[in-house]
């Protein structure tokens, strides 16, 4: 393994999602692991990151041009997350940056790539280094019909990586994780941020977009997605739902190409015909199961299980099946 210094963006530092540890998991095979926070890690925070081998959190200190004043919130932007990366990169001599797969963090990891003349990998399921030494991001494209492996030929890789890529691991022996003020200079920026919103996780369920496992409704549910909710709370597996279903009113976020991809470790798709639109923000699930009681319906043609049969029959019976397995 080559020694390099690998940068992991640590947005918000007052938890660290599952999505995050996984970055720890792989940067911990490429090299040294830090970290960088746009403001102050909490106590558990720190012995968190201590576990997973990382080393320093670098914490931004932002300045303005003109001596104006960032704000809390301001942080956040884009712009700044770059600024930040761009920053540390260049004062830990970083090799890698990687940051999960959130809309915002993808637009990061391009100004990022961009201020530092990097390559630039996005939604990577995987990395690993090369025969040669290069960094080897390895990704699912044109709907997840193709996987390819793409190698970074500039001296500085950056990369976002799908959640549910590996499984996160604790390293073999904790470290003591120490923070250093970053110094970062911005300027003057043509965009003012008037509000910002963290939206608060519904219950015990996992956002959809890192969710591990995800159980999804479609027109074959006639708006009646107590079924869904009912497994995939027996899950612990966050809902989402068909373009069509959302539309109608029966859901508030769909899956697929305008909508959310996800890439969990099972989809169940129930009521979904499985079109086009919707396949290529699932596709690369790594197992399939299809609910439908239409046996040509499309999704049928890329599900590893299927189950021809009443969403309202058969999702019910499974999920007092798992909940009798885990009792």
């Amino acid at each position: 393994m080559t020694n390099r210094t690998v940068l992991v963006l640590l947005d918000p530092a007052t938890e660290v999602r599952s999505s995050v540890l996984e970055l720890f998991t792989v940067a911990r095979g490429l090299g040294t692991v830090e970290a960088v926070a746009l403001e102050a890690p909490t106590v558990e925070v720190l012995a968190q990151l201590g576990a997973y081998g990382v080393e320093t959190v670098r914490q931004a200190e932002f300045s303005a041009a003109g001596g104006g004043v960032v704000k809390g919130d301001e942080r956040h932007l884009p712009a700044l997350v770059a600024a930040a990366l761009t920053a540390a990169v260049r004062r830990a001599d970083a090799d890698v940056v990687l940051l999960p797969s959130s809309f915002a963090a993808k637009e990061a990891a391009a100004l990022t790539a961009h201020a530092l003349g990097a390559g630039l990998i996005i939604d990577a399921a995987g990395v690993a280094e090369g025969a040669d030494g290069r960094v080897v991001g390895s990704k699912r494209v044109f709907a997840g019909s193709w996987d390819t492996a793409c190698a970074v030929t500039t001296p500085v890789a950056v990369l976002t990586m799908r959640a549910n890529a590996v499984v996160p691991v604790p390293a073999d022996a904790p470290v003591n994780t120490e923070t250093e003020p970053l110094a970062v200079d911005v300027p003057e920026s043509a965009v003012t941020l008037t509000s910002r919103e963290v939206k608060p996780r519904v219950g015990d369920r996992p956002p959809l977009e890192e969710a591990a496992i995800v159980v999804a409704g479609g027109r074959g549910t006639d708006g009646d997605f107590a079924p869904v909710v009912e497994l995939a709370d027996a899950l612990g597996a966050a809902v989402g739902a068909s373009r069509d279903a959302v539309f109608e009113g029966w859901w508030d976020t769909y899956v697929g190409q305008t909508g959310v991809t996800v890439a969990p470790r099972v989809y169940i798709g129930a009521g979904i015909s499985g079109a086009p639109h919707h396949r290529g923000g699932m596709q690369a699930s790594q197992h399939i199961v299809a609910v439908n009681s239409d046996p040509e319906a499309p999704i049928f043609e890329i599900c590893d299980f299927a189950v021809i049969g009443e969403l309202a029959d058969v999702l019910p019976q499974a999920a007092e099946e798992i909940r009798r397995h885990k009792g």
